[in-house]
């Protein structure tokens, strides 16, 4: 597992958005902090909703007009992403320090121009190198992803999904950044490819050390990549801890429903529990626990107010108000009759 220091590679405290709608502010992320750490991979996992994306588009300033985020700390190596100027920023974080698969990436390449086209043209926007220079730093980037290097001649319709997934990726590492952030990076892929695109991740970032947020709603492929995970709901981290400590000692309630839907080659053949109920619509400010409608160990404590993030062991923080009933939370959480109560 990471070690945990004092100079995290990215770190962010209390981080909000909000988007302003004609039906009122949707408060889409709400207080969120955690730490980044060098040469680590940082999952965030969570249902379709719950503000992963709009989190990531935050750090990398891409937010659409009616979207304003604040933070009382955003910084990049020291570098405070979010009092940057838009053309700093652009020029000495995006894409060179911090760059992105995005979740669309079946497309995000432009249809008509040649795949090695459009990597070379990003290599040259960001760094002073010829044509045959950016050609040859391209033909390396794919066969790093597993890809042909004459496949940079083809275009973005003549590639399958996953082929374009891993010429995305290299799009991304395009110019050695620090931190890789991978929206659903297997979204919409069979398994067998999606298989072959995690073994092409692990392997690039054995070989390239640089760090990575990983974001899905696949609780199998967060554990299975990520050294530390965050657990996001209506907005909020729910729950973060390193991934062993995460699924061997959760505490939120929604880490425990989550973890019942999760099918495991142990529990074979029992059925999997989901959660009733549907995610809150997130208008208007945050005034109790989003997750309390949904959760079978709501009290009125839970409605009350917004429980505060509590740090319960080193690097494992809550928020839940009754995160001291974890144990028996536990017990009752396997039971398919205690999510139907």
């Amino acid at each position: 597992m990471t070690e945990i220091n004092k100079d995290p590679l990215l770190s962010v405290r209390n981080l909000g958005v909000v988007y302003e709608t004609s039906q009122g502010p949707v408060h889409a992320v709400t207080d969120v902090s955690f730490d980044v750490q060098e040469n680590e991979v940082f999952g965030i996992a969570g249902e379709s909703g719950c503000g992963k994306s709009t989190l990531i588009k935050a750090l990398l300033r891409l937010l659409p007009d009616n979207g304003v985020a604040t933070a009382d700390r955003c910084d990049y190596r020291g570098s405070a992403l979010m009092k940057m100027e838009g053309e700093a920023f652009r020029k000495e974080i995006l894409w060179q320090e911090i760059s992105m698969v995005p979740q669309s990436a079946m497309a995000s390449f432009n249809p008509v121009y040649r795949v090695g086209d459009q990597v070379v043209e990003s290599i040259q926007t960001h760094r002073k190198a010829s044509r045959a220079e950016a050609l040859e730093r391209a033909s390396e980037l794919f066969d790093v992803v597993g890809l042909e290097p004459g496949l940079l001649k083809s275009y973005p319709h003549e590639f399958s999904g996953g082929m374009r997934q891993r010429a995305m990726i290299a799009m991304a590492l395009s110019l050695d950044p620090g931190l890789i952030i991978m929206d659903e990076p297997t979204t919409g892929l069979d398994v067998l490819v999606q298989e072959r695109i995690l073994r092409r991740i692990r392997e690039i970032r054995a070989e390239l050390k640089s760090s990575i947020i990983l974001i899905t709603h696949d609780i199998a492929v967060i554990a299975e990549m990520s050294d530390r995970i965050a657990i996001m709901y209506g907005g909020e981290i729910m729950e973060q801890a390193s991934t062993i400590e995460l699924f061997e000692n959760p505490h939120h309630p929604y880490t425990l429903g989550l973890k019942n839907a999760f099918p495991s080659i142990t529990t074979m053949g029992t059925e999997l529990i989901s959660i009733p109920g549907s995610p809150p619509t997130l208008i208007g400010p945050v005034q109790s626990c989003p997750f309390a409608p949904r959760c079978p160990f709501d009290d009125a404590a839970c409605h009350a107010a917004n429980p505060a993030a509590t740090e319960i062991a080193a690097g494992h923080v809550v928020r839940c108000v009754n995160y001291e009933n974890s144990a028996q939370f536990r017990s009752l959480a396997k039971e398919k009759s205690t999510w139907l109560s």
